[in-house]
């Protein structure tokens, strides 16, 4: 079997394989290669004698008759053969220096999705005579693109497509948790060997939201992200929440009204003398204080006291001045 030949110190065989692509084992013994496209895919060969191949006779085909490549004796296609597809114009070439160990693999360059399918390495003059297989996989990878079709306070509906993909993809929607959403196909078709996909989902509350292309040919997941932020009020609940803001503003404004007014009375305070002393009273608690300025007052109102006399001192606190005549003729 071919695998099995593989690991017989076809060391060459495999690090030529590990260069380029994936190798996997079937439980057929078929031999499968992974490549993304437009990069090089390696398919290998090599006949159970181990033999020179110098001079020897193998051909590749694709799909059972489609030419691929073909050696003898040093010649190939383009080199004194004809007859060699035009999808492999250019494209196919063999390792000459390892002819000599056995190895009759060849390289495919900037591989395409329709490069996939079912290789066989034919030797047709050997007895028995051998044929080996390889399937060749050539991916084309896409990243989804995430469209919001339509949301609600309550709801929200996404779109994911991804286009021109192949091997046939699985494609879903996830929640931040990594659980699988219910999601309705709206669209599947296949152009050119590729895949195009549409899933929608509807969701309900506030999330990162991931749509996930799987290809179990890489082995690998390519996803897109959105993060959705869903109200879920009504719009009456939504308009009450606006109450404390207003009442906030109008609390503000009437503090600030008061603080204007107070600083206004303080400023007439201090140009009216009669206004300063009520108020001083008033602060102070002082009884006495308060009647003896209100005395004061009423002497103001009388005329009996003059500007920038004593007004502040009782009649029986004043000393009596005399004046120089009266002391010299006492």
């Amino acid at each position: 079997m071919a695998l099995a030949l593989l690991y017989a110190d076809h060391f060459t065989v495999l690090s030529l394989l590990s260069l380029l692509g994936t190798l996997h084992a079937l439980e057929n013994g078929e031999l499968v290669v992974t490549v993304k496209e437009d990069s090089d895919a390696v398919l290998p060969c090599a006949p159970s004698s181990r033999e020179n191949l110098d001079s020897k006779l193998f051909d590749w085909k694709k799909d059972v008759d489609v030419e691929v490549f073909i050696y003898h004796a040093y010649r190939t296609y383009g080199n004194g053969f004809t007859g060699q597809n035009e999808q492999f114009v250019g494209r196919v070439s063999h390792f000459p220096d390892h002819l000599k160990n056995g190895n009759a693999s060849i390289k495919i360059t900037k591989t395409k999705v329709s490069d996939s399918g079912t290789y066989t390495c034919e030797f047709p003059h050997f007895q028995p005579r051998q044929i080996f297989s390889t399937r060749l996989v050539v991916v084309a990878s896409s990243k989804p693109y995430i469209e919001m079709l339509n949301q609600t306070q309550d709801w929200a509906l996404l779109q994911c497509e991804v286009r021109g993909v192949f091997p046939e993809p699985k494609l879903m929607w996830k929640d931040s948790a990594g659980n699988i959403l219910p999601a309705e196909e709206s669209e599947r078709y296949l152009e050119g060997n590729k895949y195009y996909i549409t899933l929608k989902t509807n969701v309900t509350r506030t999330d990162q939201y991931s749509c996930i292309v799987r290809q179990e040919e890489l082995k690998h997941e390519i996803p897109a992200k959105i993060f959705l932020l869903i109200n879920g009020k009504p719009e009456k609940e939504a308009e009450s929440s606006l109450a404390p803001l207003v009442f906030g503003i109008l609390a503000v404004g009437c503090l600030a009204g008061v603080l204007t007014l107070a600083a206004g009375q303080l400023l007439a305070v201090k140009k009216c003398a009669p206004c300063r002393y009520r108020v001083m009273d008033y602060l102070s608690g002082l009884k006495p204080q308060r009647d003896f300025r209100q005395k004061n007052d009423k002497h103001h109102e009388n005329g009996n006291i003059t500007n920038g006399g004593p007004a502040d001192i009782p009649e029986s606190l004043k000393i009596p001045l005399t004046s120089s005549n009266d002391a010299t003729s006492s």
